[in-house]
């Protein structure tokens, strides 16, 4: 547990240079850049580079699609809650997505080796490929509904080069094309990177927050649906699966990990109040620690 909690917080170090670099060089350091190079010309990386770890097999896929499945039963009756909790469209998005994306990379894959030791791999990198398709498209979809029409979100999902990415690595993992070391190493480098600048994007955000200017209402929901009602809606529905123990408890704990960077790169490319999110990202984290505790218990209660 102690290893785990030191990876995590060396993982986050790259936040704290981020928000250096903001508070030193103010208006030089752009955020709207550093989104676009994230999301249009790293984020790719990432997505290819995570197929190219694990060898897929068809069965495997049945975690993914159950996966997506919870995701959609409860995010369809929290759309319709935010439209009653919330009138601002921008604020109603926000709760509607944010705690259904995760950091199920990141932080998923390794605390599942943690907690769940080597045979959670296949599992966590499956889930992190179905966390990918539920961000660049429900996820690019509601945030851009927080400032864009229907149409023009719609338009917004086909410009992201992440799905098309993912489909090419896909068929290029099960056509069992091998790549060279070179070709490993070139995917590798780019995803490194683009993982260090999401992490870095949120210091560059977190230095522009202010504690008057948060929003305790939309905060607390949000944090209470990550944490409360998510994590025991989910338990439910694994409950009256047929899958085994210890896979129902890989994405019971890939549903509470703290929420993803992957959030403020569309809050910010779409105008979605990325000052909020950033904060929401933050609480998330920090409040994920003590949550790693009842999380550890939990598994080995009840899944493992």
């Amino acid at each position: 547990m102690i290893e785990t909690l030191l990876s995590f917080l060396f993982i986050y170090l790259f936040i704290v240079l981020g928000y250096l670099a903001k508070a030193i060089y103010k208006e030089q350091v752009d955020t709207r850049t550093l989104t676009i190079m994230s999301v249009y010309f790293l984020q790719p990386f990432v997505t290819v580079w995570g197929f190219s770890t694990a060898k897929l097999e068809v069965e495997h896929f049945y975690v993914s699609l159950v996966y997506l499945g919870i995701i959609l039963l409860l995010l369809v009756p929290m759309l319709w809650v935010g439209r009653i909790l919330f009138r601002d469209p921008k604020e109603r998005a926000i709760f509607s997505i944010a705690g259904f994306v995760g950091n199920t990379g990141n932080i998923g894959i390794p605390l599942g080796i943690a907690l769940m030791g080597q045979e959670s791999v296949i599992y966590t990198t499956l889930i992190n490929i179905a966390n990918v398709l539920v961000v660049y498209t429900l996820g690019v979809y509601v945030y851009s509904r927080g400032s864009f029409s229907i149409k023009a979100s719609l338009f917004n999902i086909v410009k992201i080069p992440i799905i098309p990415a993912a489909a090419v690595a896909i068929i290029l993992n099960l056509s069992d094309i091998t790549m060279t070391d070179s070709m490993l190493e070139f995917l590798k480098m780019g995803a490194y990177a683009g993982i260090v600048l999401q992490l870095f994007l949120l210091g560059t955000f977190l230095e522009t927050v202010r504690i008057r200017e948060l929003h305790p209402y939309l905060m607390s929901s949000v944090l209470s649906l990550k944490f409360l009602i998510i994590p025991a809606a989910t338990a439910l529905i694994l409950s009256l699966t047929d899958l085994p123990l210890f896979v129902q408890g890989v994405l019971f704990m890939e549903m509470m990990v703290p929420l993803a960077v992957a959030n403020l790169n569309l809050s910010s490319l779409y105008d979605c109040r990325p000052k909020d999110i950033t904060s929401l990202i933050l609480l998330s984290t920090l409040l994920f620690i003590p949550v790693l505790f009842v999380l550890s218990y939990i598994l080995n209660r009840f899944y493992l």
